[in-house]
Order: C-alpha cells, then sequence, then structure tokens
C-alpha cells in the first residue's frame, strides 16, 4: 500500500514522492533498530539469537535444497547420477562424511558453549563465596 502510495506521489507532483519515499525510509531505518537487526552484525552482543537465526537460515536452505533435488530428479539441473558408478559412490559417501561431520562439529559446539557456561556460573559463584558479608546483610546460612 505505501508503494502505490508512493508511487501516485511522484505521478501527482514529484516534491511530494520524495517525502513519501523519505518518510518510508526513516520508517523502516527505525523498524530495524527496535526490531533487534542493527546489532545483528554485533557478534558478542547478541550471540545465542545470532546462532538461532543462522541455523534457522541454514534449515530453509536445506529444505529448499531437497526440494529442489526432488523436483529436478536429484540434481539442480538434471539427475543426481553422473553416469560414473565409482564416481556416484564417492560423491555419496563423501556427502554422508560431511553430514555426519557437520552434526558432529555441531555436538562440539553444544559442549563448549556449554562448557563455558559451566565455567562462567562456577567462577561467578567462587567470587559470591568469597564476598565479605556486610553487617546489614543476614549471613547465607541456608536457614529461612
Amino acid at each position: 500500500m505505501a508503494i502505490i502510495l508512493m508511487i501516485l506521489s511522484f505521478i501527482w507532483w514529484w516534491p511530494l514522492g520524495l517525502v513519501v519515499l523519505g518518510f518510508l525510509i526513516a520508517r523502516r531505518r527505525r523498524w530495524h533498530a527496535y526490531s533487534g537487526d542493527a546489532h545483528m552484525m554485533d557478534w558478542n552482543c547478541a550471540s545465542p539469537r545470532f546462532e538461532r537465526r543462522i541455523a534457522r537460515a541454514q534449515e530453509r536452505v536445506q529444505r529448499a535444497v531437497s526440494r529442489a533435488e526432488r523436483y529436478y530428479g536429484g540434481g539442480w539441473f538434471g539427475p543426481s547420477t553422473s553416469g560414473n558408478a565409482a564416481f556416484d559412490d564417492y560423491r555419496a559417501e563423501t556427502l554422508r562424511r560431511l553430514e555426519e561431520e557437520q552434526h558432529e562439529f555441531k555436538d562440539f559446539l553444544g559442549r563448549l558453549r556449554m562448557a563455558k557456561d559451566r565455567a562462567e556460573f562456577d567462577q561467578f559463584m567462587t567470587e559470591r563465596r568469597q564476598r565479605p558479608v556486610e553487617p546489614n546483610e543476614p549471613p547465607a546460612s541456608g536457614q529461612g
């Protein structure tokens, strides 16, 4: 609807079209700033969120590739066989191995993330235990 308004305003009076175009651009930038997309390139700011987005994008690409393979008979532009059975076996084995390595790498990243979180939590707990008790605070004896 906004694009139609912009086109009609350009047809009717071009300065009005420029104003509408500027408004649309400003509205889009403001929306991106509040939606969190402005921090997408900040790797440390929203890394779990960024990783979820990347994982979803990879899943979408894999679904699109599988649909294309089904539609085109196994490959992008033709049948999945090359005509050479030895090469086809090698390719299938290599793809299977790569998928297995990808799965192992994702598991490794999960374990690494868990270890990092555990180390940060342990450090926090040791710092908290070593903190001196202030006179106004009740002692942390576990009663309560």
